[in-house]
């Protein structure tokens, strides 16, 4: 283990990714969430462009929990780049919720809004968030922002998400599964649109999508917890089977780092995401979602590290 933490240290010093493990190649690591999700693809995507674009430089994507396991990654050194989603982080940099301590992580780029899904099929009877008291319900897999979001959602509607529903922690491709083979009533899953694993559930014969509504819940949560959470909708387009708009919750995700991220080395890849977010947009919509225009602290929940500020101060635009 000192072995381990020696090498990290020497990493860093010279000018590497805190994931890095020899000085003639960087190795870079992403932490990205489960296979059935958005940010894996993207996460790929991502490591492509960095073994393409940046010299003497590569990436792997790591299937992960998601946002709360890369947050973790991220801050030990385990991971270069993580994506998560903004209420994790914000929690992060406190030291609350899911960290006992607050972790030194800092936005590299703002993504994309994810979509809160609370999804159940035809059959189950329920039809709102209140209904699910009772039920089984998964609430995203362990390590993930999907679950501070479920249980979140399920507090504002008053229920107990360790008293009032029988709970299964399953990413969304598990979660689907577990649906199709009618194992669980109802789950939640944040991401962004489509998510390939709904889109399969949507698809299954004799199978009718139903999603429930949770924006009434926004002010609640965002009283409690911060400015974290807006109204919006899934189009009805989205999944095959919906008949109406969707009406949820988003939260913004961002890319993050470790403070001691090396400048230069945040420059780079800030401006590889920014400059080639129409090549990201080929794995996945959501990659053309990434814009210089929502960069912000309002969106990001969290600092930006000084290479992405450096990089943002050249387009001239000013982070506030």
């Amino acid at each position: 283990m000192k072995f381990v933490r020696t090498l990290v240290a020497v990493a860093a010093v010279c000018g590497f990714g805190l994931a890095a493990t020899a000085q003639d190649a960087k190795q870079l690591v992403i932490g990205t969430g489960g296979t059935g999700g958005v940010y894996y693809p993207l996460g790929g995507g991502l490591a492509n462009l960095i073994g393409k674009e940046i010299p003497n430089t590569q990436a792997t994507a790591q299937v992960t929990g998601a946002s709360v396991d890369n947050l973790k990654l991220v801050a030990a050194g385990k991971a270069d780049i993580g994506f998560t989603q903004v209420d994790a982080a914000w929690d992060a940099i406190k030291g609350q919720g899911k960290f006992t301590a607050p972790l030194p992580v800092k936005t590299l780029a703002v993504l994309y809004p994810n979509n809160l899904h609370a999804v159940t099929i035809d059959g189950t009877g329920i039809t709102r968030i209140e209904d699910l008291k009772g039920k089984r319900v998964s609430v995203g897999s362990a390590g993930s922002a999907t679950e501070v979001f479920a249980v979140r959602v399920l507090e504002a509607a008053g229920l107990d998400a360790d008293k009032d529903i029988t709970k299964e922690k399953l990413g969304a491709a598990e979660s689907v599964n577990a649906m199709k083979d009618r194992k669980i009533d109802a789950f939640f899953w944040v991401g962004g649109l489509p998510t390939a694993a709904i889109t399969d559930l949507a698809a299954t014969p004799n199978t009718t999508i139903k999603f429930l509504q949770v924006d009434q819940y926004g002010d609640k949560m965002n009283a409690k917890y911060g400015p974290l959470y807006a109204a919006a909708t899934i189009p009805m387009a989205t999944y095959k089977g919906m008949t109406a708009d969707a009406r949820n919750l988003t939260v913004w995700n961002i890319l993050a780092v470790n403070d001691a991220m090396p400048e230069d080395l945040a420059y780079k890849l800030a401006k590889l995401v920014f400059e080639k977010s129409a090549d990201l947009g080929t794995v996945h919509a959501e990659g053309k979602n990434i814009k210089l225009e929502t960069q912000s602290v309002k969106r990001s929940g969290i600092p930006f590290h000084k290479g992405t500020l450096k990089y943002l101060a050249e387009k001239g635009i000013k982070v506030e």
